[in-house]
């Protein structure tokens, strides 16, 4: 693989795992202003006092370079800080704890 793409591929992963998620919480999404002013969002609503995960949408330009996945995480790791439970109607979430099981005890049981 030529120095350049690798370079590129560096720079790109390391960009997207330093962008900062924000809880928008008028709009109940958390947002991650990705590089060109577009935004992967997660929008969520509240249901008995679990957070309710509801889709992922990450813009088709920025598929495929673990963005969705990095947001998720991010999200996550926020609702352990906060010692909230989720429920998840979001089919990608789903996939990422599956993926990542050390997130399931804040499944709402």
């Amino acid at each position: 693989m030529p120095a350049k793409l690798i370079y590129d591929w560096l720079q790109a992963f390391c960009t997207h795992n330093m962008m900062d998620v924000v809880n928008n919480k008028k709009q109940f999404r958390f947002e991650m202003l990705l590089p060109g002013g577009e935004y992967a969002t997660l929008d969520y609503r509240w249901l008995k006092g679990s957070m309710v995960l509801m889709h992922t949408l990450v813009p088709v330009s920025a598929r495929g370079k673990g963005i969705g996945a990095s947001l998720v995480k991010q999200v996550l790791d926020y609702v352990r800080e906060q010692n909230l439970n989720i429920i998840v109607y979001c089919p990608f979430v789903a996939k990422y704890m599956k993926e990542h099981p050390d997130y399931n005890d804040l499944i709402q049981k």
